[in-house]
């Protein structure tokens, strides 16, 4: 519950972005390293942005980055995983080998090349590797049903809910991921962010010490809403957990 009423007061400030603040986060709007709790309740950055301004729209993009890297990597690692899980053999082998190929990468690479998806294929493999051999599969093969039919249909449905899991805790890893990446100066940099705040930020770290600190905490506080999100639903969707 908790974890659900941080990510929605991010999502809600996010989605409110251009009412509560019209103009564009870059515009300049006052003096420079102007403290928090004064004309502007954030205070200002180096060439006079408004901080709270920055926080609002760089809500935007670190969720939607999140979002949309998670709804990817869980897409293509599905697929890899159901594919290797199902059928096994040479096969499974290949998507393995590719998989650990692209586990070696470090993480940051791999937020460049867009390819975070072989912890999904991993898990889903393993789910279907325990599912392939159950009853109601064999079942269904005995009836002549087709394999897609049966990957799509009968097998997948009862794998979600780690995947779900594992979804929303890898948001939270987007995130951080491109906040690094902000913060290097390796995201482009007409789109506002928390990575680039922070990054603009660190050069007056010991006379303005709140522009680092409060986009810190709120980069803190969106991941750890996420966390508790996912640990909420491992809770909820673990049988075993359930029974306990």
């Amino acid at each position: 519950m908790l974890g659900g009423l941080i990510l929605t007061g991010v999502v809600v400030l996010a989605l409110a972005a251009p009412v509560l603040y019209p103009e564009t986060p870059f515009s300049l709007a006052g003096q420079p390293l102007s403290p928090p709790f004064g004309q502007f309740p954030l205070g200002t950055d180096t060439l006079g942005r408004d901080v709270a301004a920055g926080i609002v729209y760089g809500a935007r993009t670190s969720l939607l980055i999140g979002v949309l890297a998670t709804a990817m990597a869980v897409l293509v690692g599905t697929v890899l995983g159901s594919v290797a899980g199902y059928y096994g053999g040479s096969a499974d082998d290949l998507l393995m080998r590719v998989t650990e190929f692209f586990q070696t990468i470090p993480s940051f690479v791999i937020a460049i090349a867009v390819v975070s998806w072989p912890a999904v294929a991993r898990l889903v493999r393993g789910q279907f590797l325990s599912m392939r051999e159950r009853e109601f599969v064999q079942a269904c093969v005995g009836l002549g049903m087709s394999d897609g039919r049966i990957m799509l249909r009968h097998i997948l449905p009862n794998c979600l809910s780690p995947v779900i899991v594992l979804g929303s805790l890898m948001v939270a890893t987007a995130i951080l991921i491109e906040s690094g990446l902000s913060f290097l100066g390796l995201a482009d940099p007409n789109v506002m962010s928390w990575g680039f705040q922070v990054g603009a930020g660190r050069g007056v770290l010991r006379t303005a010490w709140w522009l680092c600190a409060i986009l810190g905490i709120a980069i803190l506080l969106t991941v750890l809403g996420i966390n508790l999100v996912g640990e909420g639903l491992n809770d909820a969707l673990n049988p075993r957990l359930r029974q306990g």
